[in-house]
């Protein structure tokens, strides 16, 4: 039967070669699962435990590792086969349709190898953040997807070497040498860029914020959402993003809002000239009593001084602390005291001046 199969010949190709051919294309889709799965338990074990999921593994890692698999069985189902004379193409290491589909062949080879290694890298950012998570973590989810970022970008740009030196011939060593000696114009041409990238790493090794804190630069102020290579976003009080350059952010002064223990409201009262001494002496009594009968004033004595004399009021300087980083629990307890110094004033007959006389 063997011999037979052997001895019959189509396209030059005996009816053995070929029915290999398709037996072994046929047998790597029927394995190509089989090997993914394997693959993705083998990469689950160096996974910390309760990280992520065999399936999340599994999900990530099986298309790409698949695809490689079905080339690597194409590749080695391929090699007994010959191409028909009769058909005149020219030889592979010559310009023309075969070399063309061993060119594709190649570009295809290193486009799934490095899918499965990218595929590999979200493997690692997924783990990353499983195991970041919580307010404690912030310092090192911010760093989740500059990672991911950075990783990407080496990469890609290694593949791309590897596709100029194994695909187009190109001399590898020499363009990054010749890179090199253009060093020098391309810092000159991209000198924001790479300031904005270095300044992005100076941001990450000091952490003056991480994502979520609100900052005020520049007259800017809002809730960091993202570090990026190049800028940062922040979301402004009004729901606005804003895009900031990191050398801007390394280059200035910057206030991390969110790192102080209090919140302060400071503000005058301006009396009107009839008000009598007494009634500033109580009012300021009652007004630091209100201040400290609050929850959140009491670990910072608050200051009630009467400040002097204006041009048409005497006035009466209130400033408070309140132990709190967040700004809309500030705004309501800046809220509730100013209802409480109303009452007070009414209470003790004492009128607001006003400036127009």
């Amino acid at each position: 039967m063997i011999d037979a199969l052997e001895n019959w010949y189509l396209l030059e190709n005996s009816a053995f070669d070929l029915i290999l051919f398709l037996g072994i294309i046929l047998l790597g889709i029927a394995l190509k699962r089989f090997f993914s799965n394997s693959f993705s338990k083998i990469v689950f074990r160096f996974i910390p435990e309760e990280s992520i999921s065999i399936q999340d593994c599994v999900n990530l890692l099986r298309k790409p590792f698949e695809l490689l698999i079905f080339w690597i069985f194409l590749y080695l189902a391929a090699q007994n086969l010959k191409v028909p004379a009769q058909w005149n193409f020219t030889p592979i290491q010559d310009f023309g349709i075969l070399f063309l589909i061993k060119k594709a062949f190649d570009l295809a080879i290193i486009y799934t190898v490095t899918w499965v290694i990218i595929r590999l890298m979200k493997v690692v950012i997924l783990v990353a953040q499983e195991k970041w998570q919580g307010v404690e973590q912030k310092s090192k989810q911010q760093f989740i997807p500059f990672l991911n970022d950075l990783s990407m970008v080496f990469i890609i740009t290694a593949s791309g070497f590897v596709m100029l030196g194994r695909v187009f011939q190109v001399d590898v060593v020499a363009l990054i040498t010749g890179l090199g000696l253009g060093g020098l114009a391309l810092a000159l041409a991209a000198r924001e860029t790479l300031e904005n990238l270095f300044a992005s790493f100076t941001i990450f090794l000091d952490l003056p914020f991480v994502v979520g804190d609100s900052i005020q630069v520049g007259g800017i102020s809002g809730d960091i959402e993202k570090i990026g290579f190049r800028s940062t976003r922040l979301r402004g009080a009004d729901g606005n993003l804003i895009m900031i350059p990191n050398r801007l952010l390394t280059s200035q002064s910057l206030e991390n809002m969110s790192e102080r223990d209090f919140r302060r409201a400071k503000f005058n009262l301006t009396c009107d000239l009839k008000t009598k001494p007494s009634q500033i002496e109580k009012a300021i009594a009652d007004i630091e009593t209100l201040i400290l009968q609050d929850a959140l004033c009491k670990k910072k004595a608050p200051k009630i001084v009467f400040e002097g004399f204006g041009t048409y009021s005497l006035d009466i300087s209130v400033t408070l602390f309140v132990s709190s980083k967040d700004f809309t629990k500030f705004q309501m307890v800046k809220q509730e005291i100013n209802l409480g110094i109303l009452k007070i004033l009414e209470k003790e007959g004492i009128e607001l001046a006003s400036s127009v006389k």
